[in-house]
């Protein structure tokens, strides 16, 4: 069994934003990733200033973290997303790039949460995630 998104008809229709309303995951290994941010493997920030660029890496992050796990981004179920003084204009720029690496049929259930700031000044977000790969 794969994951499975489910959209409950009480919740709004989440799926526009990147995100499930409800994942069920299969059996397995259970993987938890700390968060990721906008670094490439010599500390270097990518896209400074540049939110969707700097969602992209961390995501790309989640991805190398994901195959060194033995698993893909298929297999997350639920994402933490720490945007830095988050606003109205963030949501579908994160959204989009959601959207990009998760699609649209079964995309991780998720948690924006707005923080005055990340460990670097040059943060502008933080995304953690939680997977089940299945056995």
């Amino acid at each position: 069994m794969k994951k499975m998104s489910l959209q409950p008809p009480q919740l709004f229709q989440s799926g526009s934003y990147g995100f499930s309303q409800v994942v069920v995951a299969p059996p397995g290994r259970h993987v938890f990733i700390s968060g990721q941010v906008a670094w490439d493997v010599d500390e270097q920030i990518v896209g400074p200033g540049d939110l969707a660029m700097q969602a992209r890496q961390a995501i790309a992050n989640l991805a190398h973290a994901m195959a060194e796990a033995g698993g893909t981004l298929e297999d997350v179920t639920a994402l933490r997303i720490y945007k830095v003084r988050y606003e109205r204009a963030d949501g579908p720029v994160i959204g989009a790039v959601l959207r990009e690496f998760f699609g649209t049929d079964s995309p991780p259930a998720a948690t924006w949460i707005s923080v005055d700031g990340l460990a670097n000044e040059d943060f502008l977000i933080e995304i953690e995630a939680q997977a089940v790969i299945p056995e």
